[in-house]
């Protein structure tokens, strides 16, 4: 198993099963030695055990590849850390970590327990920054650069019905993507997101994966951008936000409008600000 990830180490969290399995699968046919990160638990986050990450890691070994499985949650500080020291423990170094863990708890905002909003925002959100920050303080250590590859979605940059939590925990993804991919330049480290659409046990239910099916938008899309951005291929790519839907990989960018000066430097009044509204949105 020799390929452009050959000789590297990755932890790849939430990768027992639908797009964290396809992660690891390429990533250990190009040569990688994984950490298979997996709670075993449902797409709500409920139930804990070992099958999947242990499925995943004999899948790997009886193709010739390397792996050990984790049980971590990557939303505690213990979670993370245990995950750092599983490879450094196993491989003796760490390379790259994608943080793709992630569950789903959908309500509309009226309904949505506070418990729903915390937990999914514990698990993408706050397990994305703790995972980022144990992984660069590996990196920093090393003194050999690093690879960050963080996950975000179309819900989190421009919103989805139903979604609040998940919205937000992933659009925070988006802002930790871009800050961390500024404060780790000088150590060497890439840190890029991918926003994928995929249809995978998360989201097989949900309105907008209809028609859909396993060949045009399968979670084998999404494997080779996350490949390609741990690898040395793309060493000069930092702060990229990766949309990828089926064949199609394109780059969300945020963006601001001309706009409107006001001339003479006082203040808008509201009445102006309705009657020039249409340029201002332009």
């Amino acid at each position: 198993m020799a390929g452009m990830l050959e000789g590297k180490v990755a932890i790849i969290t939430g990768s027992g099963g639908g797009i964290g399995r396809e992660h690891a699968l390429l990533f250990a046919r190009e040569g990688a030695k994984i950490v298979i990160n997996d709670l075993g638990s449902d797409r709500h986050g409920g139930g804990r055990g070992g099958e999947m990450a242990d499925k995943v890691v004999a899948e790997i070994k009886a193709a010739g590849g390397e792996a050990v499985a984790n049980y971590d949650s990557v939303a505690t500080r213990e979670g993370a850390d245990g995950l750092v020291w599983s490879a450094l423990n196993k491989f003796g170094k760490l390379d790259i970590v994608v943080n793709n863990a992630g569950i789903l708890r959908d309500k509309t905002l009226l309904n949505m327990s506070e418990q729903d909003f915390d937990l999914v925002v514990d698990v993408h959100l706050k397990g994305t920054y703790l995972m980022t920050q144990a992984a660069a303080r590996t990196f920093k250590v090393q003194g050999k650069g690093g690879r960050i590859v963080n996950t975000t979605s179309l819900s989190g940059l421009l919103g989805n019905f139903g979604q609040g939590n998940y919205a937000a925990a992933k659009g925070g993804i988006y802002s930790l993507t871009r800050t961390a991919s500024l404060e780790f330049a000088r150590m060497g480290v890439t840190v890029n997101a991918i926003a994928p659409v995929a249809l995978t046990r998360m989201t097989q239910d949900l309105q907008m994966m209809k028609g859909f099916t396993q060949e045009n938008l399968g979670p084998q899309h999404i494997a080779p951008v996350a490949a390609f951005l741990a690898s040395d291929l793309a060493v000069d790519i930092t702060g990229a936000i990766v949309g990828v839907q089926g064949g199609k990989v394109f780059l969300y960018k945020m963006t601001e409008t001309a706009g409107v000066t006001k001339e003479g430097g006082q203040a808008w009044s509201p009445a102006e600000l309705r009657e020039r509204w249409a340029e201002i949105a332009r």
